[in-house]
């Protein structure tokens, strides 16, 4: 891994004018390999899954298994799960010459992260969350590393408000929304919630959730007023969607190949991200086939006989 030597930070990238498209963080998912795959295709700032600090400090294995980087795979903001400043900070000190920024879950709705104090939970401890940001601003060297937050939306939206004032009170750089309640899964976004929280504070807001095509990008952008767009299923189905493409284009599947092939990926992963790339354009007695693949070589050859190579583009 290489360290960071950028005179200047992510908050620069928030210009007048420019949308910022995002790759969120997903477990299991985000990892290096599929960064690099959605860089090549216009994305501009890329989170790690969620690691959950504490393990992150007490373990090396955990270390080199959730935490793998390279020289290019930069802007890189680091997403934690803690709840405890100084577990979060110390964890922070450790990627900071590795990332540019650091990002604290505040949205995750799954029971075993609430019922650990992580997650979602913490949108109602805005005196624990503004705690932790100002303990990582104050014990991170570096002045453009950034500390950011990506919550979930309450109920009463006066309680959102009030967390993210809390937050840019304490030195947040930014904050992203997911414009869901903790309890809501499919339900429609609430975009005129994160246009609230947007109009209440002054740091960039980034908007997540259903974000499928560029197009949306720029329209979520026009209903909010928003500096950035995050995309997590959108880019799973298609990690061409930021360079302006419907489907997933075949030569981004061949790009996948290549970049998981050169970087060791398991199959396992491998096959997944496929699956998902190929759902909407494949049909089902295709998919049924595909999904039954059990090595890289069966899944070469299928692609190269169902497709065609790269080289037929």
């Amino acid at each position: 891994m290489k360290t960071s030597n950028s005179s200047s930070g992510i908050m620069d990238m928030f210009e007048k004018g420019k949308v910022l498209k995002i790759c969120a963080p997903m477990v299991r998912y985000s990892k290096l390999a599929f960064r690099s795959l959605v860089r090549k295709y216009d994305c501009d700032i890329c989170f790690t899954p969620m690691i959950v600090a504490a393990d992150f400090l007490r373990s090396v294995k955990a270390r080199d298994s959730e935490f793998t980087t390279n020289e290019n795979d930069r802007p890189l903001i680091v997403q934690f799960a803690a709840h405890d400043a100084q577990s979060l900070a110390d964890a922070a000190c450790v990627v900071a010459p590795f990332s540019d920024g650091v990002d604290l879950n505040c949205g995750c709705p799954q029971r075993w992260a609430m019922s650990a104090g992580y997650g979602a939970c913490l949108i109602n401890k805005p005196e624990l969350v503004k705690d932790m940001v100002r303990t990582v601003r104050n014990q991170v060297d570096n002045p453009n590393y950034t500390a950011s937050i990506k919550i979930r939306i309450h109920k009463d939206l006066r309680q959102t408000v009030d967390l993210c004032q809390k937050a840019e009170s304490a030195g947040v750089s930014w904050i992203t929304v997911h414009g869901r309640t903790a309890e809501e899964r499919h339900q429609p976004v609430h975009y005129d919630a994160i246009k609230t929280i947007k109009d209440s504070v002054s740091i960039p807001v980034i908007a997540n959730g259903d974000i499928k095509y560029l197009r949306d990008v720029e329209s979520v952008h026009q209903l909010t007023g928003v500096d950035g767009v995050m995309a997590a299923r959108g880019l799973l189905a298609n990690p061409a969607m930021f360079a302006g493409y419907d489907d997933t284009p075949l030569e981004c599947i061949w790009d996948w190949v290549d970049i998981a092939v050169a970087q060791g990926t398991p199959f396992t992963c491998f096959h997944h991200h496929l699956i998902y790339m190929l759902e909407r354009v494949s049909s089902q007695p295709e998919r049924k086939m595909f999904n039954s693949l059990s090595s890289t070589s069966a899944v070469i050859d299928y692609l190269k006989n169902t497709y065609g190579s790269v080289h037929e583009l």
